[in-house]
Formats: C-alpha cells, sequence, structure tokens
C-alpha cells in the first residue's frame, strides 16, 4: 500500500479542492489518504465522495497547537487528529474559536503590509477566502505571487512572511495537552506533526514528546520532508522507547508546496494500529 497520513485541501491552504486532492493521490498510486485540513473538517465529505475504486480516505485534521519546549519557552506545535467524531462538542468549539482567530491574524498582518504592498489590506486577503475558512499565512503567500511580489509562497515565506519578520502576527493555539485530550475525548488518535522541523522555527524538545507520550500522545511523524535524517533517526528511536506509533507523510498542499504528494508514507502496520485504536469514525472505502 502506499500510504500518506497528511495532506491539505482547498478548504485549508492547499491550492486543490478536496475532489482534486483525491484525483491527485489516485493518479499517484495512493491507496490510503489523509485529508488533516487546519482546524476543519468541512472537506470530508467531498473528499468521501470523490474517492475511486480501491483507495481508502482516513478523516482527520491538523490542530493549532502550542507547547512548552522543555527549556520554559512556547513553542507552536502542530498535532494530527485521526478519525475522531467531528461532532463532538469540545472540537467543534475550538475548531470554531481558532479559526476566528486564524482569520483576525492573516487581516492584522494584510494591514501591517499595506504600507509597503499597497494592493494587500486586511480586508482584501479576507475577501479571497470562503467563510469561516481556516486562513493562513499560505493565503497571503498566494496573494503575493499573483501580485508579482515573489515567484513562489515558499520565497514569500522566506523572504516576506517569516516569523522574525515585520509583517508576522502570532497564533492564538491551543495548548497541545488539551488538544491530545479532545481528540481522544472524540474517539480519535492524536499524532505529533513535524516535530522536528527545525527550519520552520524553534521546536520542542524530545524531552516534551516524552512527556506527551506519558499522557496519551499515541504516535509521532518521523518522515516528513522539513526532517533532517539525524532528526528523523532521533525521533524513531524515541517511538521506540516510549511506544509512540510511527507515521511518515508528505504534508501536501498543492501549489503552495513543491513537495508532492506521497514523497514520505506510512507502514501499513502503523496505519492498522491508528485505526484499531480509534472509535470516532471509520476509514472510508472507495
Amino acid at each position: 500500500m502506499t500510504i500518506d497520513l497528511h495532506t491539505h485541501s482547498s478548504v485549508s491552504d492547499g491550492t486543490e479542492t478536496p475532489g482534486e486532492l483525491v484525483a491527485t493521490a489516485a493518479a499517484a498510486g495512493v491507496t490510503v489518504l489523509a485529508l488533516t485540513d487546519h482546524d476543519t473538517t468541512a472537506g470530508w465529505d467531498a473528499a468521501a465522495g470523490a474517492l475511486p475504486t480501491g483507495m481508502r480516505l482516513v478523516r482527520g485534521a491538523e490542530f493549532s497547537t502550542e507547547s512548552d519546549d522543555g527549556h520554559g519557552r512556547t513553542v507552536t506545535a502542530h498535532l494530527l487528529g485521526y478519525l475522531f467524531d467531528p461532532a463532538h462538542p469540545a472540537i467543534v468549539a475550538e475548531q470554531e474559536r481558532v479559526r476566528g482567530a486564524r482569520r483576525r491574524r492573516v487581516q492584522d498582518m494584510g494591514d501591517r503590509m499595506t504600507a509597503d504592498f499597497p494592493d494587500i489590506t486586511g480586508d482584501s486577503l479576507l475577501a479571497r477566502l470562503a467563510p469561516d475558512s481556516p486562513a493562513g499565512r499560505p493565503h497571503i503567500g498566494r496573494a503575493l505571487v499573483e501580485l508579482g511580489a515573489v515567484g513562489s509562497v515558499s520565497e514569500a515565506f522566506e523572504h516576506i512572511l517569516r516569523k522574525d519578520g515585520p509583517y508576522y502576527v502570532e497564533k492564538d493555539n491551543t495548548p497541545i495537552a488539551r488538544a491530545i485530550a479532545m481528540i481522544h475525548d472524540a474517539g480519535g488518535v492524536a499524532v505529533f506533526a513535524h516535530a522536528f522541523a527545525r527550519r520552520r522555527g524553534p521546536c520542542v524538545d524530545a524531552s516534551v514528546i516524552r512527556e506527551l507520550a506519558a499522557a496519551g500522545l499515541d504516535g509521532v511523524e518521523v518522515d516528513h520532508p522539513d526532517h533532517a535524517p539525524e532528526d528523523r533517526a532521533a525521533l524513531r528511536a524515541l517511538a521506540a522507547e516510549t511506544g509512540l506509533l510511527v507515521t511518515g507523510s508528505s504534508d501536501y498542499h498543492g501549489a503552495n508546496k513543491a513537495t508532492g504528494i506521497a514523497v514520505e508514507r506510512t507502514a501499513a502496520a502503523e496505519l492498522d494500529k491508528i485505526v484499531e485504536r480509534a472509535t470516532g469514525v471509520e476509514v472510508l472505502a472507495g
């Protein structure tokens, strides 16, 4: 099987609709696809409706969280939730809250940029989005590409939207331990996404992952395009030490990133463990 457990559609910050994402995955030979849009489950039904025969869909989401880094500082963390009940009240309420915070953040960043990029304002950025969309920096990056200010969304992140840049605004995230508990209460499985993606900014220490594993974290995303070989090895050893599940995923965003779908994959045995633990919703088959 070819299993990719971390992808995004245009419902969040990818460039393909859920149906187009499924088609891209099928063309690449993916047999098990997880749709994990940021802080929303709004793309699940469309993806399910587009499933071709022979493909399975793992319904999920990427939760915007924050964590102590192990040295007394707070850092951004991302948590993949799989096969949880999307109607669970705590999930519904927190995803709605975070989506609202995301939109306010994009508006604030847009307003900061207006002096240097007159065609960008907070209101103009929000006007590009569907109502209740979980807005993010990739949406600003796409606007900059269309204006000709940069050649790619990746270039926008590197030179304009970087965390230490003049336009950056922090997100209002969910404490990671709380997010893990919410996912579990909704019958889902919680996996720490790209935990050691150092090129993105400060990361948690290994000690934090040990603590989260003891508190109920189910797994860690080891094979990810932003993980260096030595960090993959460290995470794999940490997973073996703590009993965490190990996943591999592309974190595919369509044209917003150069990474192709299924360039990183999850072993079938690890997927089986995720499915065995989940009680929220089932894997769907085309």
